[in-house]
This record gives C-alpha cells, structure tokens and sequence, in this order.
C-alpha cells in the first residue's frame, strides 16, 4: 500500500485480520443458541420441547447430550486439522493466500451446516467449517504479530479479540431475536443463524484480498525467508514509520538485518522444519523447539480449561441453576457477553505494559475466587437459590470480564511470538491443535457434566485456575517488548525453568552489544551448557 504507511498501514491491516477473527468468534457464539432452537433438537434427534407460556416461550430439554456435545466438539477436529494444513500453507505461500483459502473452506462449511438434515450432514458440515477456521486461527495471528512493532505486538492482536467477541455478541442476540418469530420453533430460527456465516466469509475470502491484495503487505518476516529483500525493505519501512518520520528509517534498516542474521542462523537447522521433528526437538539443536511446543500446546488447554468455553455455551444452563427464568437467563446470558467484549479493551492498553506473566497471574487468581464462590454459595444454600441469584450472577460476570482481560488474548498472543521464523506458522498451528484439543474435550464432555454434577463444575475449573499460576511461574518466560528475533536468545538456555531462561537472555543481550552475532551466541550457550 504505497499510499499508507506507519500507523494507518496498521490500522488497515488490524481491520483485515479482525474481521477473520470476528467470524472465528461468531461461529464460536452461534451454537450456543443454535442448541436452544425446538427445531434443530427434533432435527438432531437430541430431545424434545414443550411450550412454558408466551413468556417463556417453547424450551427445550435434551435427553442426548453426548451427542449435543459431539456435535459442538467436532468442529475442534476440524480445527486441528486445518491448523496443521494452514501452518504449512502459510509457510510456503504466505500468510494472505493461505487466509484466503481457509475463507473458502468456511463458505463451504457454512452452506452445508445451514442445509443440514440430519446428524451426519451436521457432523460432516461442522468438520469442514473447523478445518476453515483452523486454518485462519493458525495464520491471521501470526500476520499480526510479524507486521506489528515489538512494542505494540500483544495490543495489536488484543484489539482483534475485541472484535472476536462482538462476533459472540452478534451470534447470541440475532438468534435470540429470532426465537420470537411465529412461535418460535421456525427452521429460521437456527439455519439462518448459520447462513449468516457465509456473507463475513464470502466477503473475508474475496473481496478484500481481490481488491486490496496487490497493496496489502505480505508478513516482512516471511518475504526474507523467501529470500524477497527488495519487497521486504519496502513492507518494513511501510509498516513501522510514518511519512513524517523518517528517523524510523534507521530503525527498519536495523530490523532488516536482524531478521537477516536469524533466518541464516535458523536455515542452519533445516531439520526443524516438520511438525514431527518440531514436537520432539529434532534437529533444533540449542533452538530448544520442542520446549516452545509444549509451552504452546498447554497454555492454550490450560485456557479453556479455566472454564470460559463453559460460560459462554452454557451461560442460560448457569443462570437458571441460579434461579432465574429462561427468558430472563437468556437476557443475562446475553448481557453477559456484552461485558465479555468490553472487558477485551482493557487488555488492549495492559497487555504490553504489564506483560504475558502479570496477565496470566491475576487472570487466573481472580477466576479461582469466582468460579469458587459461585459454586459454594448455590451448593450450600440451593433452597435460597433465587435469593442469591443476583449475587451469583454478578460473580458470572465479573468472572467472564476477568477472562476477557487476561486469558483471552494471552495464549494466542504467546506462540506468535516464540517460534523461528522459519516454522512460525507451524509453531502458531501448535497453539490451535491445544486450542483444539481443550475445546473439543470440553465441549464434548461439558453437558453431560452439567446434567450430573452441574454448579460443582465450576470447581473443577478453579482447580485449573490454581494449577496454572506456579506453572506460568515456572515455566513461561515474558515476551512482551521483546522483538520476535530476540526469542531464539530467550529459549537457548538449556534449562526450562523461567529464571535460568532470563538469566541466559541477559548474558546473551549483553554480548549482542558487545558486537557479536547471533549464531555465535546461541552457539556458545550449548558450548557453556557442555562444559
């Protein structure tokens, strides 16, 4: 885009990859009520419903919810396997196409999801959507994060889930206004819902990238592997200066060689670059990447299973154990989600001042007390439900705020930043197969849990809150306002645990100002680590 530059290049490309998120969050949003609709549960054969009065209208009750759970957990298959297709896409032709292509396998999910007529149709539509979605979850980050600054990284794709979760927003309350056409039990109520995917789709995988494709700017990380320069010098200046501040010239000509210097350090470990040896550290030598994995892998389960996926599905489910009507928890719901997508604005102005560690910590401290307390006070004075139905619900939703803040955009910030340019994308595929894996899981097993034990589920997610503080302790060091070619430095000690990883990140910083280069210095961690 020779036409902008500095901070309106950033603002056109944030509004490009927010709108792939958006719809990764209305898809996420929308089954939600999609399980509420009289129709797709006959469909489905998952239950029945019966009419509560012109207040509550026709409510259902599902007598399936292992297969209400498969039917939401398998698009988490397709999610794996689009991530794993997306991350060697996109590191062979970039990010653009590879987004490009993920759009047109979600226009194909969509349409046969919105035309499904019975439970293997569904099945088969929700596999294909997920394969599409996975492959922008694993590619729309990764673009953000290589063509943002080091220090506007985390906001830049914080802004994003903001929008990822208007996406949930939309999603609940056109199925929510749909439920009161005829008499609510209108195929409508659920296909049009689904339908309404394909229009964010139709427009994410073509008209932007048909239009803007020849002006948008290709990752600058990717274009040095490919050995572009030219175009790359070009996309970094764009990028981080503005037409009035040519003093940032030296700034991109400095980032420029840097990436320069890691890409030759990292050929050097062609080995690394399959999913296989990056899993199990092959050939990555003192690069440590099977250690970057499992970082990935985790944080992602570990955020969904503080409990989030369960409120944003289940969120009326909670509500009525809480004493409300369905009406009136599906308002609440609702509302709820509207906290969930204001609350992501804090993270956008904390997240690279406080950094990743400091997030993650009073994220899951302040979701431990909630979820803890919501789930004692129902359990100890069930007989008193509706009583203390206001001040349970107040705990739902300062528990989803806090997650909106924290958790959120945290572990999909962290493996954008972590991995070499030359498997960034596969490493970011990692991230989306734990994401995958902690969401399928849970959704699968989440409504039988809550028809068996119900509020007590809350307290299997505290634990998880409880358990993740010492392993970020332990065991994630901070990126935050560090570039991405100063990662290789962060993860070359030869240990794991946080403090070893700083204390060899400060050396090695150190005798990068003193004039040496970077192969030298990794090399001479695993040289000291031998001896």
């Amino acid at each position: 885009m020779s036409f902008l530059s500095g901070r309106k290049l950033v603002y056109v490309v944030n509004a490009v990859a927010g709108l792939a998120i958006f719809f990764f969050g209305y898809d996420q949003g929308m089954m939600g009520g999609v399980n509420t609709s009289p129709d797709y549960v006959q469909t489905m054969n998952l239950g029945f419903s019966t009419y509560g009065g012109s207040s509550e209208g026709y409510v259902v009750t599902i007598t399936e919810p292992t297969r209400q759970g498969g039917i939401v957990s398998i698009y988490y298959l397709g999610t794996l396997i689009g991530c794993l297709m997306g991350g060697v896409i996109g590191d062979r032709v970039g990010r653009i196409k590879t987004m490009m292509i993920g759009g047109i396998w979600v226009i194909i999910g969509a349409a046969l999801q919105c035309s499904a007529q019975n439970l293997a149709w569904m099945l088969c539509a929700r596999v294909i959507n997920g394969i599409g979605t996975g492959h922008l979850n694993a590619i729309v980050p990764v673009w953000s994060a290589e063509v943002a600054t080091h220090t506007s990284r985390g906001a830049f794709i914080a802004m994003e889930f903001t929008l990822n979760i208007f996406g949930v927003v939309v999603a609940y309350w056109l199925e929510f206004g749909l439920g009161f056409i005829g008499d609510g039990r209108s195929p409508i109520r659920w296909r049009f819902p689904i339908a309404f995917q394909i229009i964010p789709s139709y427009y994410f995988a073509f008209l932007p990238f048909q239009i803007l494709l020849f002006w948008m700017p290709e990752s600058p990380r990717w274009l040095v592997k490919q050995a572009i320069l030219r175009r790359l010098r070009s996309d970094i200046s764009s990028s981080e200066s503005d037409e009035k501040s040519l003093e940032y010239e030296g700034v991109a000509n400095a980032e420029f060689n840097a990436i320069i210097e890691v890409v030759q350090l990292e050929k050097k470990h062609s080995k690394i670059d399959s999913y296989w040896n990056m899993f199990w550290g092959i050939g990555s030598g003192n690069l440590h990447l099977a250690r970057r994995v499992q970082l990935s892998i985790w944080l992602q389960i570990l955020q969904e299973w503080v409990g989030i996926a369960a409120i944003t599905v289940y969120a009326p489910t909670i509500f009525a154990d809480a004493g409300y009507g369905a009406r009136k928890s599906q308002w609440l719901s609702g509302l709820n989600n509207i906290t969930y997508m204001i609350s992501t604005l804090l993270a956008v102005v904390t997240i690279d001042r406080w950094g990743r560690r400091v997030g993650l910590w009073w994220g899951a401290i302040g979701a431990r007390i909630l979820a803890g307390a919501f789930s004692r006070l129902l359990k100890d004075h069930p007989e008193h439900a509706s009583s203390y139905g206001g001040a349970a619900a107040s705990f739902i939703f300062i528990y989803t705020a806090v997650f909106g803040a924290t958790w959120l955009t945290i572990p999909w910030v962290y493996p954008t930043e972590t991995f070499p340019l030359e498997v960034r994308a596969k490493g970011n595929a990692w991230g989306v197969v734990g994401w995958s894996i902690g969401n399928g899981w849970l959704t699968l097993l989440n409504p039988r849990r809550m028809l068996n034990i119900q509020h007590s589920t809350l307290h299997i997610f505290g634990a998880v809150n409880f358990l993740s503080i010492p392993i970020v302790w332990a065991f994630y060091p901070e990126t935050a306002n560090r570039t991405l070619e100063e990662m290789d430095l962060l993860f070359a000690s030869s240990s794991p645990l946080v403090w070893d990883e700083e204390r060899t990140f400060k050396k090695l910083k150190a005798e990068l100002g003193g004039g040496k280069q970077m192969e030298q210095m990794v090399n001479s961690v695993t040289r000291d680590s031998i001896n």
